[in-house]
């Protein structure tokens, strides 16, 4: 199914850039939220987007107004009898989408798309509540979405091969590369970057470096920023509730560092609000040092820190979602660079592996898990492959050949 027409729920600043995507590759788009207000302000980002083209002489101001025309703001359903696609981007509510993509099932038309931008719930549990769910799918988009490449795309248990696959060129149609993800908690990129991040939290609230040197350490590794700037980015908040989808899914390796909570807590919620890990505004919103000495007054032990502690993870990660056929080992690679910007050089996670050695993982994970727990107990894929011979570039395979 070709799709001619597109409805974006939720103005705010994903939605808006979804909506601005959307009529960049040419194509009419509905912007609806609750009230005008709130359209108002999504249609003034959309503009704002456009106008930073302008000003770089990416676009002239009559094809700014051009594009413009393109996108119409609704507080209703009107004008949604003829749209191919909605894609909600609402908060992150299991039963607020239900309703939503219920009360659109009644005035969409009957092959119309319900595509969700959730970054972790469950797009089989959205579907359970329409009558065709084999037409509800996530499409996860990252944020700036006028910037990401990436989106995600993930069927339900009940999405049909003709809805993936009219996503998937959707996605391309809007010159994005989209990655098929087997449904799980944190889809792919999410569940790769929290084990990551996470163990650089933990590494800072056991002493073993400051937050300046672990972030330091990682750039030099080749990272675009640090796993802590990252942290504040993202929202300290938002990172405590993905966390904890995480480890409801997944158990212990994935238990939230403490000191998260306690920046969360604090009010530290990241750069959104003036502090996080970092402090970006005069106002003190509870003292960071003092927030880590308290969680090591609770039984914590100074351990060592390396890159490699805080990378490994996210590597050991990426294999146990190999093993599971979240996706495949090419699609890792590439959400982790479009999505995270993974370097380049290092080819994403499964790349690098290959290119430092598969049995030097095994036994840096080995290390790891005996010293800091079992949260970094390799992935049994691991073991064969080094039993195998399947060692990377130095033995001609790995997770590829060569």
């Amino acid at each position: 199914m070709y799709i001619y027409k597109a409805a974006v729920i939720g103005a705010g600043t994903m939605g808006a850039g979804i909506a601005q995507v959307i009529t960049y590759s040419g194509l009419p788009v509905i912007l609806r939220d609750v009230t005008q207000e709130a359209v108002d302000r999504g249609l003034a980002t959309v503009r704002k987007i456009y106008q930073g083209r302008v000003d770089k002489g990416k676009m002239t101001a009559a094809e700014l107004e051009q594009k413009m025309a393109l996108v119409s703001g609704a507080t209703d359903d009107t004008g949604f009898s003829d749209v191919d696609i909605v894609i909600e981007a609402i908060y992150e509510d299991l039963e607020a989408k239900q309703k939503l993509f219920q009360a659109l099932e009644a005035v969409c038309p009957e092959g119309c798309i319900f595509a969700s931008n959730t970054s972790s719930l469950p797009i089989s549990a959205i579907a359970s509540a329409t009558k065709k769910p084999d037409k509800v799918i996530g499409m996860h988009f990252f944020n700036p979405a006028p910037v990401m490449k990436l989106v995600e795309v993930i069927p339900g248990l009940g999405t049909s091969q003709e809805t993936i696959d009219d996503v998937v060129l959707f996605s391309e149609s809007l010159r994005k590369i989209p990655i098929r993800v087997q449904e799980c908690a944190g889809f792919l990129v999410n569940r790769l970057l929290m084990p990551y991040l996470n163990e650089a939290a933990i590494a800072l609230q056991e002493g073993a470096a400051s937050a300046k040197g672990i972030d330091a350490a990682l750039v030099t590794l080749g990272m675009p920023m640090g796993p802590l700037t990252l942290f504040d980015m993202v929202g300290i908040d938002v990172s405590v509730k993905v966390a904890d989808i995480l480890h409801d899914a997944y158990g212990t390796r994935a238990t939230a560092a403490r000191i998260l909570r306690e920046l969360d807590q604090a009010g530290r919620h990241g750069l959104k609000n003036g502090a996080g890990f970092y402090d970006y505004a005069d106002e003190k919103k509870g003292d960071l040092d003092s927030l880590i000495q308290k969680v090591q007054a609770e039984g914590t032990t100074k351990t060592k820190f390396s890159a490699n502690r805080i990378i490994m993870p996210m590597i050991n990660e990426a294999v146990i979602s190999l093993q599971e056929g979240v996706a495949s080992a090419e699609d890792i690679d590439i959400a982790m660079m479009a999505g995270t910007g993974f370097p380049q050089d290092k080819g994403g996670p499964l790349h690098y592996a290959d290119q430092i050695g598969v049995d030097v993982v095994l036994s840096e994970l080995e290390a790891l898990c005996k010293t800091l727990g079992d949260r970094f107990w390799p992935a049994p894929m691991l073991k064969r492959m080094v039993q195998g011979g399947y060692l990377g570039q130095k033995s001609g395979k790995g997770f590829f050949q060569y």
